[in-house]
């Protein structure tokens, strides 16, 4: 097993919680370089937001010194000659946003296409960095992380729900991207739960041997359990991890890319490569836009996102061609960000703790 360069990052070693207390600090353990403690309700209030940008000091705070542009520029400015200051492992703001013992979690509010109609929800974009086992490709729980080799990676939960008529969808990806995206360019592992009142539908993808190898299991007939293997190239669903990593670093022009698990399971598509063309665009706000079309789908997913650190993601829209003939409206799922909270959820399990629902506006 290839031990990585980590520099600062090398896992340092730390016990393991065990027993009625590991509940509260194992899951999700950001990193151990940094003591983790349990925000007071006036912490938890100042992570509040309702724009594009992380407020600091609580409601109508000011941009911290790691969300401005001008903080960001000052920590990149100390990046040694030669190293690319756009990689994590080199850029001490991402190192200390991610590294504090907390997740970020935004909130979207959904209009989802489906059955024809769009249907409102919630969608909620959870990332968290965690230590990975790049063999066994699991989360590494293991009280000597220097002797496993574990690799730090960011780790998105994209979650979606919404309701069809009488029956709930409910849809979560993970996406596992190594942090050091020079040695590692594509995430290691994706997985997609769908469930609605049909049945259950579950994909997995892992990266070995410069392949993917996919299990399909899924209610339906035509899909059943496949095993399929596919050529190492992008995956729509680490679009996600990288903007947040390295965003100027994405491919451009004519690529080829595996579809999101998501959008090809609500789609019943096969599992394959197609051919997809993305492009970069700069916005005079201090946005920006990745779009990634597929000419064969006839389909365009575009994600908004803060050009400065740490990237924040505003939104995006996946549009479709029209279904029922020329004349048929083009349709557009949309996910516009409503709030963001950063905390240690997987700590936040109490009763006391569903008024952070309303913080994050969930129901």
């Amino acid at each position: 097993m290839i031990q990585p360069h980590l520099g600062s990052l090398t896992p340092r070693k730390r016990p393991f919680a065990r027993g009625p207390q590991a509940a509260r600090s194992a899951p999700e353990r950001s990193r151990p370089d940094r003591v983790q403690r349990r925000p007071s309700a006036a912490a938890l209030a100042g992570t509040l937001i309702l724009g594009p940008f992380l407020l600091s000091g609580g409601p109508g705070g000011t941009l911290g010194p790691l969300e401005s542009p001008a903080g960001a520029a000052a920590a990149l400015a100390a990046t040694p000659q030669g190293v690319d200051p756009q990689l994590p492992l080199h850029n001490d703001a991402f190192k200390t946003y991610w590294f504090s013992g907390q997740a970020e979690l935004n909130r979207y509010r959904l209009e989802q296409v489906r059955y024809g109609e769009v249907h409102e929800g919630d969608a909620v974009l959870i990332f968290v960095t965690e230590d990975f086992l790049p063999d066994k490709q699991v989360k590494d729980e293991s009280s000597d992380r220097t002797r496993t080799g574990s690799w730090p990676i960011l780790k998105l939960n994209l979650y979606r729900q919404f309701v069809t008529g009488i029956y709930p969808y409910t849809m979560m990806t993970s996406v596992f991207s190594p942090l050091d995206v020079a040695a590692h360019p594509h995430a290691l592992k994706t997985s997609t739960a769908v469930q609605e009142w049909c049945g259950n539908v579950y994909l997995q993808m892992n990266l070995r041997n410069q392949r993917y190898d996919a299990i399909l299991h899924s209610y339906f007939e035509d899909e059943a359990d496949q095993r399929v293997s596919l050529d190492a190239t992008w995956l729509e669903d680490e679009i996600w991890t990288r903007i947040r990593m390295a965003p100027f670093t994405l491919p451009q022009g004519d690529l080829r890319m595996i579809p999101g698990g998501q959008e090809s399971r609500l789609r019943h598509s096969p599992l394959r490569v197609e051919r997809a063309r993305a492009s970069l665009e700069r916005h005079s706000d201090g946005s920006a836009s990745y779009v990634v079309q597929y000419p064969d789908a006839a389909r365009t997913l575009t994600i908004r996102f803060g050009q400065a650190f740490p990237h924040e993601i505003l939104g995006w829209e996946e549009s479709f061609a029209p279904t029922g003939g020329a004349a048929a409206p083009t349709l557009t799922t949309r996910a516009t960000r409503t709030h963001v909270l950063k905390t240690d959820y997987w700590a936040r399990h109490g009763n006391a703790d569903r008024v952070l629902r309303a913080q994050l506006g969930l129901p």
